[in-house]
Formats: C-alpha cells, structure tokens, sequence
C-alpha cells in the first residue's frame, strides 16, 4: 500500500466523524489500515506522516519540530518562510494549492476549538501545544490565505547562560542581578523575537525563593527557575462567543492572590492600568515585557494603552512615575539578541521620560547616578 492510498484510506474513515481527530486516533487507524502488512520501522513512519498530515501541521511540522526555529510563516502555497533567531530566509516547503492552506488553517483553528471561516475569516488563537496561530483567509488577505504560527521553545536560561550567549555585555549582568534583588518594578522592552520573554524568566529565576511569583500570561512561556510559581492564562471566547477571560481579568485576580510579585507576561491592552494601579499598592518587585523599539518610546507606549484603556494622559505618566523604576531594554542584532541599555524613569514636570543609565555601546548616561541609587537601594526624592 502507498503512503498516499493510505492516507486516503485513514482520511475517509475520519470523514465520518465530525470531531477533530487526535494524534492518538489517526495512530490507531494507521495501524489498522496496514493490517500488518508492513514491518514495524515501516508503520512508524507511516503513522508519522499521517499524523502530520491528518492532526498536525500538515508540511510544516518538519519545520515545526526543527531546533531553533521560531516562527513558520505562510504567504501563499508556494511562499513559506521560517526564522531561526537570525532572521527570515525561504523554506523548501510547497502546498498543492491555496486551498491546501486555508484546510490546514481551518484544521488548526478547529483544534483550538475556534472557527475559521468566511463568516470569521481571521484567527489567532493558541494551540494545544502551545503554538500560536494567527491565520486570515481571503479576501481579507488579498494574497491568498496567511498562516503565521510562533512556536513555543519552553527551555529555561539562567541569568549565567545568556551570560554566556553574549546576551549580557559588560556590566550588564551584575546591574540586573541587583535589580531584582532590590526588588526593583521594571519592564523588559524590545522589537518582535528580541528576547524579551526569555530574559524576563532568567530574571525571576533570581528572586528570592521565598518570594510567591503570579504569572498572567496569554500563553504559558515564562519559565522561570523559581520554586513558588503560580501561573494564570488568558481565554479566547468558545464559538458562542462567551467564557473569553483576559489579561485584565487574570491581573485582578492576582492581586488577591497574595502575590511577592506580579508578573504580565506582555503588557499591550487595558490590563497596562491594572499592573501599573497593583505597582502603586506596595507590590514592589513587579515586572513584565512590553513592545518597544527604544526606551525613550516607552511612556509614549504606556501613554497609548492607558488613554485607550479610558485613562487620561496625565494619570498615565503620574501612575508610571511612581510604578516603574527602570527599563530593560533589547536588541537584535545579526550577532545576536543583547541588552542595549538599562534606562531610569524619571519625571520631566508632569510627564515621565526614561533616560539611559546604562548603554552597551559605552554612549552618555545622564542617568548613571540615579540608576546606580536605585540598585543601592535609596530611593530617593521623585523625579
């Protein structure tokens, strides 16, 4: 029997029930099919590809289940590109046809429990695995259909290891360790695939042990090296469109969870209020990551998700001046993911402004001093 006529064979079987079928499931009927006829390196590989195919990620679980790679991102049948850290270069991966695409989206929202369809034509949703699928369908995509899937490497770096990567130049690694030892509210900040959840981990892989760590997140990537973690996920809706929980939500409920610190795994919506509202309550050693291509960016950034939150501008930077104390920020670069610059939040009249206290290229650090306070631990009168 030949690979093709077997998954035939298995995907008419699985045409009669209207449920998604499990890996477990296509295994099971692969082996019935091939009744043994076939040896048992034979039926292993069998199974692998009808899975991939018939439960997985069709062509691109190879790419999928490469090391290194972070994001798998489909453009068009004959357009799939990948990223390994080092920026995008073409995959050798080719579908039938745009139709080919838009069944395997279809498929992967189905296993999320979402719709993917004219009537919901775009879909970003986390996977059971745990990767993140985003996917629009024509002709909002005017192109053809658009599959982004982020992949989601769990592997936990100790402050030393990305010490060793190159991560943290210079003094780098010492000024973070007293950071969070000072307990310290601060977020890491940077551009798409910069590393900033996996310093974040490494970061509270440091705090105290007896610290009692609350992790909101929309999908479960930190990892920190911690023994007291407790850890809340956000909910898309079901197909109803109700039982949705958002970050928001999961950052009101961990303030009553007697949290040491409370962690958001990435601030970009009105949960900014909330963590920044929790910062000002005596939860000191707070911290998140937020998007941001330079520091100086960064109350711009706050600003926008506050006001659009329903908070005015003026309570927005009154609120991070006395939140936030420092930012983190990192770059990408061909080398590598580094930090680039450790800047101090500090007032400018009524807004706030973040000013570098530490650069890895050596440059001006009118912030030196204040940065250096802070991780003395003085405090200090406001800025």
């Amino acid at each position: 029997m030949t690979a093709v006529a077997l998954l035939d064979r298995v995907r008419a079987r699985l045409a009669l029930d209207q449920s998604v079928p499990s890996r477990t499931e296509v295994a099971a009927l692969v082996r019935e099919e091939t009744g043994g006829l076939l040896g048992d390196d034979d039926v292993l590989l069998a199974v692998r590809e009808a899975v991939d195919e018939l439960a997985g990620a069709g062509p691109l679980e190879p790419l999928l289940r490469e090391p290194g790679v972070t994001d798998v991102l489909v453009n068009g049948p004959d357009e799939v590109w990948i990223d390994r850290g080092a920026g995008l270069t073409r995959a050798p991966v080719r579908f039938a046809d745009d139709d080919a695409v838009r069944r395997l989206a279809v498929r992967l929202a189905g296993l999320a429990g979402r719709r993917l369809d004219d009537a919901a034509p775009w879909v970003d949703v986390g996977l059971p695995d745990g990767t993140r699928l985003h996917a629009v369908l024509p002709p909002v995509s005017g192109s053809g259909t658009c599959l982004s899937l982020r992949v989601l490497r769990r592997c936990s770096h100790s402050l030393d290891d990305l010490g060793a990567l190159g991560t943290l130049p210079g003094e780098s690694g010492d000024l973070l360790r007293a950071l969070v030892a000072r307990r310290r509210a601060f977020l890491v900040t940077g551009g798409t695939g910069s590393g900033k959840t996996t310093l974040l981990s490494a970061l509270l892989g440091e705090a105290d042990p007896a610290d009692r760590i609350v992790l909101c997140e929309d999908a479960a990537e930190l990892t920190p090296a911690h023994p007291h973690v407790v850890r809340l996920l956000t909910r898309p809706p079901n197909v109803e469109g109700v039982g949705q929980v958002r970050l928001r939500d999961l950052v009101r409920q961990a303030l009553r969870m007697r949290p040491d610190r409370l962690v958001v795994g990435e601030v970009r919506g009105a949960e900014v209020t909330d963590l920044l509202a929790a910062l000002n309550t005596g939860h000191d050693g707070g911290c998140g990551t937020l998007h941001a291509n330079r520091p100086s960016e960064v109350p711009a950034r706050l600003e926008a998700l506050g006001v659009a939150a329903g908070l005015g501008r003026a309570a927005v930077h009154s609120q991070a001046a006395a939140a936030l104390d420092v930012v983190v920020h990192l770059r990408r670069t061909p080398a590598g993911r580094r930090v680039d610059e450790i800047g101090v939040v500090r007032r400018v009249g009524e807004l706030v402004a973040v000013e570098p206290g530490w650069r890895s290229d050596g440059g001006p650090c009118p912030g030196g001093e204040r940065l250096g306070e802070l991780l003395a631990g003085k405090r200090g009168p406001e800025w």
